[in-house]
C-alpha cells in the first residue's frame, strides 16, 4: 500500500530541488542569462531523451488502449481546466481586458512535466506509469498549442500549430513508432545507455531552472495588487478542479491501471510555469499570470500529498 510516508518521500524531493534553483538565482550562481540556452538544452535534447527512455519497449504501450485514450485524456482534462477558469474569472473581478484571458489560460493547465514525472517514477517505480504519464503529456500538447493560444489570444494562427510538432512530440512519435513495428527492444545497448544517461539529466535541470524562475516570479512587488487572482487560482487549481478530475478518473477502466495512476497525480498539481513564457509572448497579463503560477506552486506544496493520497483511495489504487 502506498503510504502518506511514503507520498511525502515522492514529493520532497522535488521542492527541494527546486528550492535549490531559487536560492541559485537569489545568489546569483544561476544566472537568468543563461535560461534560455538551459530551456533550449533541455526542450531539443533531454527532454526527447527522456520520451526515449520510457516509451521505447514500454510494455504498457504496446496495447492501442494505452496509446490512444491518454492523450483524449491528457486533451479533455486540459479544456475542462480552461474552461471552470473561464467560467469562475468573473467571480473574482476578471473580465475579458482585465486578465480573464491569462487566467483561464495560466490556471487551467497543470504542470504536466516536472512535478509529476519524479513523482510518478518514486511512486510506480518501472517505465509503464511514466511511459503513460509522457503518452498522456501529448494531449496536453495538443490543447495548450491549440484551444490555449485561443484563449489568451483572441485568434488563432498556423504557427501554434507548428508549435505543437516540438522535439519532445517526435520522439514520443518515433518512439511509439518503433514500438508498433515490434523493434522497441531492438535498439543497441550503447544507444540505451546514451538516452539513459541524457534522460537522468532532464528533471533535475528542469526543476533547478523552475526554481530559479519562481524566483524571479517573487521578485514582483505587485503581486498581492489584486488579492482575488491569487485566491480565485488556488481555489480553482488546487480545490475545485482535482474534485472534477478524480471524478472523471472513475469513468476509466480498471484494467487501465496506469492511466488511473496518472490521474490521480495529475490531479494535485498547480498550474503549469511555461504558460507564463507563452502568455507574456502573446500579450496577455503578466501580473496575472505570475499569481497564478506562484502562488498555486508554493500553496501545492501542502496540497499535492493530500490530494494524492485521497485520489488513490478514491480510485482504490495500491
Amino acid at each position: 500500500m502506498i503510504s502518506p510516508t511514503l507520498i511525502l518521500e515522492a514529493i520532497a524531493p522535488v521542492f527541494v530541488v527546486i528550492g535549490i534553483g531559487f536560492a541559485l538565482r537569489k545568489g546569483r550562481v544561476l544566472s537568468d542569462a543563461a535560461d534560455a540556452n538551459l530551456m533550449r538544452l533541455i526542450v531539443t535534447v533531454l527532454y526527447p531523451a527522456l520520451m526515449l527512455r520510457f516509451v521505447l519497449g514500454n510494455p504498457a504501450l504496446t496495447t492501442p488502449g494505452n496509446v490512444l485514450i491518454p492523450p483524449l485524456v491528457g486533451c479533455g482534462t486540459v479544456v475542462l481546466g480552461y474552461a471552470v477558469a473561464w467560467f469562475l474569472a468573473p467571480l473574482f473581478g476578471m473580465r475579458v481586458g482585465t486578465g480573464r484571458r491569462t487566467f483561464s489560460f495560466t490556471n487551467g493547465i497543470y504542470n504536466y512535466g516536472y512535478i509529476p514525472i519524479p513523482i510518478v517514477l518514486a511512486l510506480f517505480p518501472g517505465p509503464e506509469t511514466v511511459g503513460v504519464l509522457l503518452v498522456h503529456n501529448l494531449g496536453v500538447e495538443l490543447a495548450f498549442w491549440s484551444l490555449g493560444i485561443l484563449i489568451v489570444t483572441g485568434s488563432f494562427s498556423r504557427e501554434s500549430w507548428r508549435r505543437i510538432l516540438n522535439p519532445p512530440v517526435i520522439a514520443l512519435v518515433v518512439a511509439l513508432t518503433v514500438n508498433g513495428l515490434g523493434y522497441g527492444e531492438a535498439v543497441p545497448a550503447f544507444a540505451t545507455r546514451t538516452i539513459e544517461f541524457l534522460a537522468a539529466c532532464a528533471i533535475p535541470l528542469g526543476l533547478l531552472l523552475a526554481g530559479a524562475t519562481l524566483a524571479d516570479l517573487a521578485n514582483d512587488r505587485g503581486l498581492l495588487t489584486r488579492p482575488r487572482v491569487p485566491l480565485a487560482a488556488c481555489f480553482t487549481r488546487l480545490m475545485l478542479l482535482p474534485v472534477l478530475f478524480l471524478l472523471l478518473a472513475r469513468l476509466v477502466p480498471e484494467s487501465m491501471e496506469e492511466l488511473r495512476r496518472v490521474m490521480a497525480v495529475q490531479a494535485a498539481m498547480p498550474a503549469g510555469l511555461f504558460p507564463l513564457v507563452v502568455a507574456r509572448h502573446f500579450g496577455g497579463d503578466t501580473r496575472v499570470a505570475v499569481q497564478v503560477i506562484l502562488f498555486t506552486t508554493l500553496c501545492s506544496i501542502l496540497t499535492i500529498p493530500v490530494w494524492i493520497r485521497v485520489g488513490l483511495w478514491w480510485l482504490g489504487i495500491d
